[in-house]
């Protein structure tokens, strides 16, 4: 079967307008097939929609990941239809399939669904301009709002513990012991970094536990790169990549902002003297995010955000540790050592943030 005929198959199973003519690949995502497919108007002009191959290796029920897309998005459409909005660019718009599915099974099994492209918008995958940031929290801040109403437990938990920084310790603990590629020892400087600080793990999943902190739906991948930018205004307009919303807290989708978006290093950056977690950075997304948010998070949400942003850099620091340990099994690497570099740049911003700990509640403070 040609690749024209494959995707013929799949896109005319979905209710998008026009005829189906090609569909070539499209983005720079790294887990699911993502292509823009284009359709033909009986104008003759091209109508462009996202047609993506969701990763059932990572993802093991698609069927429950599109419950929970097609739930949260109809939810943030309603708000901003009564807002005046349009929620075709302003949210993921799912086109349903002729028979009303969210999704289409193929020949082989795999899983595909389709979204409305929107237009004229832009990704970076960096921060080019600290104005970028801005604009992520105030996307962030907005989707966190719109979905403040919503009942979190009626979605699935498609990746159980995902943020459940207690039971990612637990694993790492168990990893040390069992040392089963004989990493422990090289590594003992990291390990003791984590172990003093076990009893920080288990402080959010805790405090939710005992109702302290409110269980709401959260994005889970609050990079950059998950929001679209206007070309026109510069604004963010839209939150993408749905696939892990769960529940959760709303300290995890700004903990994991502030890790990812305000180091001053990449990701795997080995030269350490370049890693640090920036003030500027740090004051400018938590002004966008709490601008937006407002009185939707409780006050201990509020107070606790400087946590999220540490133990989300803490979790990450162990994982990328973990996966050391265990031989990296989950986490692509590109040379010998890479989850461990990762690993040491978490830790290096999770000790620069104890070090500006003072600073950063004054921030969180100002910006209430």
């Amino acid at each position: 079967m040609s690749d024209f005929v494959a995707f013929e198959t799949v896109a005319n199973q979905f209710a998008a307008d026009g005829r189906f003519v090609s569909a070539i690949p499209y983005g720079e995502g790294h887990i699911n097939d993502t292509y823009a497919a284009y359709f033909v108007q009986e104008d003759q002009s091209t109508k462009r929609y996202i047609l993506q191959r969701i990763n059932s290796k990572i993802f093991l029920r698609p069927d429950l990941l599109m419950d929970n897309i097609t739930v949260v998005t109809a939810h943030i459409a309603a708000k901003i239809q009564a807002d005046g909005g349009d929620s075709t660019r302003e949210t993921l718009t799912v086109i349903p399939t002729h028979e009303g599915k969210s999704y289409v099974v193929d020949a082989r099994g795999n899983y595909w669904r389709m979204y409305i492209f929107i237009e004229q918008t832009v990704s970076y995958q960096l921060i080019e301009n600290p104005e970028h940031f801005y604009k992520s929290a105030i996307a962030f801040g907005r989707f966190q709002k719109q979905l403040a109403d919503f009942d979190a437990t009626v979605l699935h938990e498609t990746i159980p513990n995902f943020h459940n920084t207690a039971v990612r310790f637990e694993t790492f603990r168990k990893a040390v012991e069992e040392d089963a590629f004989g990493r422990a020892a090289g590594v003992q400087a990291e390990i003791d970094f984590a172990m003093k600080r076990a009893g920080e793990a288990s402080l959010l999943v805790d405090m939710l536990a005992r109702g302290e902190l409110q269980l709401r739906v959260t994005h889970n991948d609050t990079k950059l790169n998950n929001v679209l930018i206007d070309e026109k205004s510069g604004n963010g307009i839209c939150v993408i990549d749905l696939d892990t919303v769960m529940p959760g807290l709303a300290l995890y989708d700004y903990g994991d902002s502030i890790r990812f978006g305000a180091s001053t290093g990449a990701e795997d950056e080995t030269d350490l003297t370049k890693v640090t977690m920036s003030l500027e950075l740090f004051g400018l997304f938590t002004k966008g995010f709490l601008e937006q948010v407002g009185t939707s998070l409780t006050e201990n949400e509020i107070d606790m955000l400087p946590w999220g942003a540490k133990l989300m850099t803490f979790e990450c620091g162990v994982r990328f540790l973990t996966d050391h340990l265990c031989g990296d099994t989950y986490f692509k690497i590109h040379r010998d050592g890479h989850n461990l570099d990762r690993c040491r740049t978490q830790f290096k911003l999770v000790a620069d943030m104890e070090q500006k700990w003072d600073e950063m509640n004054r921030i969180v403070q100002e910006n209430k």
